[in-house]
């Protein structure tokens, strides 16, 4: 899986935590909103990632967060990413990236090709962008609700433009996803829970060998980076 990024997001035990990195995760995301089954505390965030710091990126997912709370969760946490998953415009994604000295990754919800022409205004602003899939109604979370969007969207796409995919993505399904989109990185959350906010061991283990399947020699196609 070289040169392939891989993020599990809304980890919340020190066993998930190891096992992701173990597995070969680039990336482990914590969750910072209050609705979210996957929320945690900047502090206890801060000690799950201490050991592993430095084996992975560590990524603060937050949401429309004021920065009286990104105050917090980055001199707890100390983050090396700072993920947007709300409607935060370029102007607030070019003042958080000044006050705090970190890169963005910018999320956008996606169900058809219109929903990429909002990146538009980001390109150049943001540092990685993450695509998901628009939430069902009702829903109140903006992202880690296990549905996906039409893949094929992606093929608008500039080559240069840096995302991650996300949005339902699980073991079954994760080859068709790479393999489609061409992905240079991925985000998996509930697909590799029992129950929303637990992550399963197993299902981790699962998500990554399927992971391998797709991105290894063998694989008919790779990643862009």
């Amino acid at each position: 899986m070289t040169n392939f990024d891989i993020k599990i997001c809304g980890l919340r035990t020190p066993e998930a935590v190891l096992r992701a990195v173990d597995l070969g995760a680039s990336h482990i995301g914590f969750i910072f909103f209050g609705k979210s089954p996957r929320n945690i505390e900047p502090a206890d965030a801060g000690e799950l990632a201490e050991p592993v710091r430095g084996r992975a990126k560590i990524v603060a997912v937050t949401v429309n967060a004021e920065n009286d709370d990104l105050d917090e969760i980055v001199a707890l946490l100390r983050p090396d990413i700072l993920q947007l998953h709300g409607g935060e415009s370029p102007e607030r994604v070019l003042t958080i990236k000044a006050v705090y000295g970190l890169p963005v990754m910018k999320a956008f919800s996606v169900r058809e090709a219109a929903d990429l022409e909002k990146i538009d205004a980001y390109v150049g602003i943001a540092d990685r962008f993450l695509f998901d899939a628009k939430p069902p109604v009702g829903s109140d979370l903006p992202g880690g609700n296990g549905v996906s969007f039409d893949w094929t969207l992606m093929h608008a796409l500039d080559d240069n433009v840096d995302y991650m995919l996300s949005g339902g993505l699980n073991k079954d399904n994760v080859g068709e996803a790479i393999a489609v989109t061409r992905a240079p990185g991925i985000d998996v959350s509930s697909g590799v829970e029992s129950a929303p906010g637990v992550k399963d061991i197993g299902r981790m283990e699962e998500f990554f060998a399927a992971v391998r399947r797709a991105t290894g020699p063998a694989a008919a196609v790779g990643s862009r980076m």
